[in-house]
């Protein structure tokens, strides 16, 4: 559904008239097409006090913008604070950005890279605990379409490891991911993926495929390379067919909560799977005193018992290959609730759980990484169908002021994907534009 108040404030009279109001000023973001795969103007790369760990200057010339040390207008800064270890030392992350961050053009980027705060050295901690908070209150203040990224890499790392990590966040795929945190392990990358199809080779399915989130899920797969196998209940099966014939992919009509759909995935990727995408989600709204425990067990029973119950026996099976990638869908209504969706958010929290538990066993025991995207307001038929003031509450109560699109989700299930990616692993990313809703 179209945002028309984003229109209106792309037009003279509207911004006089929003900015008289005292009204938000969203910017019209710029996503990835092929005609623009990068941002546009060169990286600012700054330090604070010593840096921590290493190869950070090799990781940003891979990033796909040139890397200067001063520049009039850069298109994204990358501030290196991996360093910081003290409150004073703080006061270098003051320096070496206030003087720029005016100066960051429309629609670009800043990542801090810090380091994980040390169990054993509370000022350590806390210095690098103050970064979060710099960074989240900074996405809320630099507007214009820009956004501002908060990377750990582990102390005495190398920053190879966050290679995908800046190549996502430093490029158009990212545009409505703001105020984050991404916490690295130190798992080797795997090889360095193809820009043009990072996941020629591998297999990937996608539960609740027919249509909106889903449905971009696998269109943005397939364009990085994959085989995708598109799932969805057998009553969208016209739906499913559609979407298949679009892309090249196989349609697979299967109810995910059913006993045996680990064994008819299984089936269907004699090869194994390389990429596991659990999408398929139901809503049943209603407060918990006028709730049903049919409404309250259904939603529980696809949102969550499916997605542990087949992800063990895939798992367990070895359906899913060694490097192999299991990205599941939260919400923020996990993180910070809402009303009449007890069920709901109960469900999306217990995703939220499974990926921090599971990442690191999966990891160690199968060479599969697990983490979860945690979509925000996303323009689809289901939100559009919300009243009007409710519609553009969740469309406004964000740092970017809108709401986001099926592919901004997309794009961020793409990067868990990537063979390259595999430091990232038991995180929880949310595609919400920052929403000012949790924290």
């Amino acid at each position: 559904m179209a945002d028309r108040y984003l229109h209106l404030t792309g037009t003279a009279p509207g911004r006089f008239l929003t900015r008289r109001l005292g009204l938000p000023q969203p910017a019209p973001l710029r996503r990835w097409t092929l005609e623009t795969p990068r941002l546009e103007g060169p990286l600012l790369h700054l330090t604070a006090g010593e840096s921590a760990v290493t190869g950070v200057a090799e990781a940003l010339s891979r990033s796909g913008l040139p890397v200067v040390g001063d520049t009039g207008r850069p298109a994204a800064i990358v501030l290196d604070a991996t360093g910081v270890a003290t409150a004073a030392g703080l006061g270098d992350v003051h320096a070496a950005l206030h003087p720029v961050v005016r100066s960051l053009a429309p629609g670009g980027r800043i990542v801090v890279l810090g380091t994980v705060p040390s169990p054993d050295d509370h000022h350590q901690a806390a210095a690098q605990q103050a970064l979060e908070g710099f960074v989240r209150s900074l996405g809320k203040e630099t507007g214009r379409g820009s956004t501002v990224q908060l990377v750990r890499i582990p102390v005495g790392g190398a920053a190879q490891a966050a290679e995908s990590t800046l190549r996502f966040l430093l490029s158009p795929r990212s545009a409505y991911v703001s105020g984050q945190v991404i916490e690295l392990t130190t798992a080797t990358p795997g090889p360095a993926a193809d820009p043009a199809a990072p996941l020629t080779g591998r297999t990937a399915l996608v539960t609740g495929a027919a249509r909106g989130i889903g449905a971009a899920v696998a269109s943005v797969l397939a364009r990085d390379g994959a085989r995708v196998i598109v799932l969805d209940v057998p009553g969208a099966r016209e739906e499913l067919e559609r979407a298949a014939d679009r892309l090249g992919a196989t349609a697979l009509p299967l109810d995910i909560t059913a006993p045996d759909a680990a064994d008819r995935i299984a089936a269907a990727v004699p090869d194994g799977l390389g990429v596991l995408v659990h999408n398929a989600g139901i809503t049943r709204d209603r407060r918990l005193a006028n709730m049903p425990a049919d409404r309250w067990a259904s939603v529980i029973e696809v949102n969550l018992d499916s997605v542990l119950r087949t992800t063990d026996e895939l798992l367990d099976a070895g359906v899913i290959t060694r490097g192999g990638r299991i990205v599941a869908t939260a919400s923020i209504a996990g993180i910070a609730g809402n009303t009449g969706q007890t069920n709901y958010a109960a469900s999306k929290a217990g995703i939220i759980g499974l990926v921090r538990s599971l990442g690191p066993r999966a990891a160690a025991d199968h060479g599969v990484t697990v983490n979860a995207v945690a979509p925000g307001f996303i323009e689809t038929k289901m939100t559009a169908a919300v009243p009007l003031f409710i519609r553009e509450a969740g469309r406004r109560m964000n740092s970017l002021s809108q709401g986001g699109l099926p592919v901004d989700v997309a794009e961020a299930v793409a990067w868990f994907a990537q063979p390259d990616s595999t430091a990232v692993n038991g995180q929880v990313l949310r595609v919400c534009g920052q929403s000012l809703l949790g924290a």
